[in-house]
């Protein structure tokens, strides 16, 4: 939760200590809420901090293009320095700026511009990597990638690459062990899989790392990776994607073949299926009807692999892997994605339904009527289930809808902590915290027992075990939170200008708010209801949120204005 817009009780404003960068006389002595960090300090104070980042960024931009004395030297721009921090810091300084009424010297405006000035590669994103292919990413990119892991992230043995069933997936992969062998580094095929299978690969003891080749739910023309350590430690923007990004894009590549030498081909489904079902009471389990729908993606081999040891009834739907996505992109967090789901269950009269996205990390559930479930409330059950194992457990959820979450974690005894969305911080956050679970409301779900990674496959197997040992049909177990917590959904919006368009729509709720946090994007939270606004990491449209205390006709009213207010852009 965001701390409240005041000041410290006895805290002596801080003075501005850089030269050249004037703050504003109304910015001395007030309190504002600094981004980055969970307390409110003195906006004065905050502005000479952030121009004096800028400072040392410019001087270590430079001193790492050119050198202490000027000679030209190739090291990666900002090395060890977090960039993406730089540009939070920076989009901070111009909030403060804009509330404060007053104008950033040119100088300032420089630093900013100069920070981040740097060469980009535009599928790089903040926690993995996504474009369109060829335009954004192609298989020379790819070896790049593959060299530029090898060389910033050192792996000590070899790399797992794993692909989903795009057109273009075998291509890419080949690519980026070819990439990885030409630096020295050995690769292990794992070939069709899911991103989860590529975790369990990355977090046995003889492995550097992973490699996943996917767009997960994007459109079929695109494709992109997502990246691990030894032990499945995730890399993202903060902890290495960015200076693979830096030293992929000062490269030349010379793709070839992987060595056949490094590169060989690696079976890890027996021990990735023995590791899921460990983690669940198979002995508990009833033999419920359940309806599968892979989406044409890369799910449906190891939902069968999983079968083949379960006592249930399953009905499959798109079942087989179709990189040419006749049925659609499997994306059921889009409504016209959903229906044949829920009308198989229907017609089977399923205990409850189960849908992927292209690449499995995130599953979606449909209760007993067909109904789809938001998977902000399977977190919250989840949660509760599994500090019913281990009491006292820590569960890390994102910011966007938080409330029900929060709830049935204390309920049962657990500490609820939020995180910035996106798998790669999510699982961050576990591991600093030694957390048990984590859950966003895009259907992502994290455990600790499974190397802190997210499993589309756990989540569906532990809803049918606490279905078998209650006997409880899973709208029972959703309905009375779903009235007790009403929230949205999600909705998307794409506007010109996406800073412009979060400044007026919190400019216009901030004075009413009894909290602000801005752990990833704005969420701002009253007595009766909250909502959170943030941009998207992997696409050009911010997100909207919104959620009450049990009150449906105050969802709707404040949904409808938030919506106004964002589309009058």
């Amino acid at each position: 939760m965001g701390m409240r817009r005041r000041g410290l009780a006895g805290a002596e404003a801080p003075q501005p200590v850089l030269a050249g960068h004037p703050v504003h006389e109304a910015a001395v002595g007030q309190p504002f809420q600094h981004p980055i960090q969970s307390h409110t300090i003195d906006a004065a104070a905050f502005v000479a901090e952030t121009a004096g980042q800028f400072v040392v960024a410019e001087r270590t931009l430079r001193t790492q293009q050119t050198g202490e004395h000027g000679q030209p030297v190739t090291r990666y721009p900002l090395a060890g320095f977090t960039y993406h921090l730089l540009c939070f810091r920076a989009q901070a300084f111009l909030w403060l700026a804009h509330r404060l009424g007053s104008g950033l010297t040119q100088r300032a405006v420089n630093m900013t511009q100069s920070v981040t000035m740097r060469q980009r590669i535009p599928c790089f994103k903040a926690y993995d990597i996504r474009g369109r292919v060829p335009d954004e990413l192609d298989a020379d990119l790819a070896w790049r990638i593959g060299a530029a892991y090898a060389r910033v992230i050192a792996p000590a043995a070899p790399v797992a690459i794993g692909r989903d069933n795009r057109l273009t997936s075998p291509d890419m992969a080949t690519a980026v062990a070819a990439g990885l062998n030409a630096a020295g580094v050995a690769t292990r095929e794992l070939g069709l899989c899911g991103t989860e299978t590529v975790y369990h690969a990355a977090a046995r003891s003889d492995m550097g790392g992973g490699i996943m080749v996917t767009a997960s739910h994007n459109p079929a023309d695109y494709n992109g990776m997502k990246l691990v350590r030894a032990g499945a430690a995730p890399i993202s923007s903060d902890s290495g994607l960015s200076d693979i990004e830096a030293s992929a894009a000062e490269m030349t590549a010379t793709p070839g073949t992987p060595d056949a030498c490094l590169h060989q081909s690696l079976d890890v489904m027996p021990g990735y299926v023995r590791q899921i079902l460990s983690l669940i009471d198979t002995a508990a389990l009833k033999p419920l009807r359940i309806v599968v729908n892979a989406g044409n993606g890369a799910a449906g081999p190891t939902v069968d692999a999983l079968a083949a040891r379960l006592p249930f009834t399953l009905h499959r739907i798109h079942h087989e892997p179709d990189g040419r996505f006749p049925h659609g992109v499997p994306n059921p967090l889009l409504p016209e994605n959903r229906q044949v789901t829920a009308e198989a269950v229907r017609a089977h009269r399923a205990d409850f339904g189960v849908a992927w996205d292209g690449d499995f990390d995130r599953c979606f559930l449909f209760d007993e009527q067909g109904r789809f479930i938001e998977g902000y409330y399977i977190v919250g059950l989840l949660a509760a289930r599994l500090l019913e194992k281990f009491p006292g457990g820590k569960i890390i959820h994102d910011p966007r809808l938080t409330w029900n979450t929060i709830d049935l974690v204390r309920e049962a005894g657990g500490v609820p902590i939020v995180s910035k969305t996106g798998h790669a911080f999510i699982k961050e956050r576990m591991r600093r915290e030694q957390a048990l679970y984590g859950g966003e409301m895009s259907a992502h779900h994290y455990f600790r027992d499974f190397a802190c990674c997210d499993s589309g496959m756990l989540p569906w197997l532990l809803i049918a075990e606490q279905l078998s040992r209650s006997g409880q049909a899973l709208s029972a177990l959703v309905d009375e939170r779903i009235a007790a917590w009403p929230c949205s959904g999600e909705i998307n919006f794409t506007v010109d200008d996406p800073t412009a368009t979060m400044i007026r729509v919190t400019d216009r709720w901030i004075d009413e708010a009894i909290n602000v946090d801005y752990t990833d994007g704005v969420s701002l939270e009253f007595s009766d209801w909250r909502f959170n606004l943030r941009s998207s990491n992997t696409e050009p449209v911010i997100r909207l949120n919104v959620e009450t205390r049990a009150d449906r006709k105050l969802l709707a009213r404040r949904t409808t204005e938030l919506r106004t207010l964002i589309s009058d852009d």
